[in-house]
């Protein structure tokens, strides 16, 4: 489960995936989702793992069922500085 955002910070994406490393760079080659390439979502700001594809599904459901301030409150949580935490990544 992960949280994408864009330069900006304007807009949230929730998803999930089972492999979040080139789900990650199909978003940022801009050919992930349509609603991410409409808002150039290509930060990864938050993201779970979970071994259970049901808990993975659960959690992205409450998430994208709050509302944004509690998002936005989960990522300053972790995240306070909203780093692109795929560039931390070994490529």
């Amino acid at each position: 489960m992960y949280i994408l955002t864009n330069l900006h910070k304007t807009t949230l994406y929730t998803g999930i995936t089972n492999n979040l490393v080139r789900h990650v760079e199909e978003h940022k080659e801009g050919t992930g989702s349509v609603f991410s390439r409409k808002y150039h979502l290509d930060r990864l700001v938050y993201y779970e793992v979970y071994r259970d594809i049901r808990a993975a599904i659960a959690r992205e459901k409450q998430i994208k069922g709050g509302s944004r301030s509690r998002k936005v409150d989960l990522i300053n949580f972790l995240n306070p500085d909203w780093r692109d935490l795929s560039l931390e990544w070994d490529q």
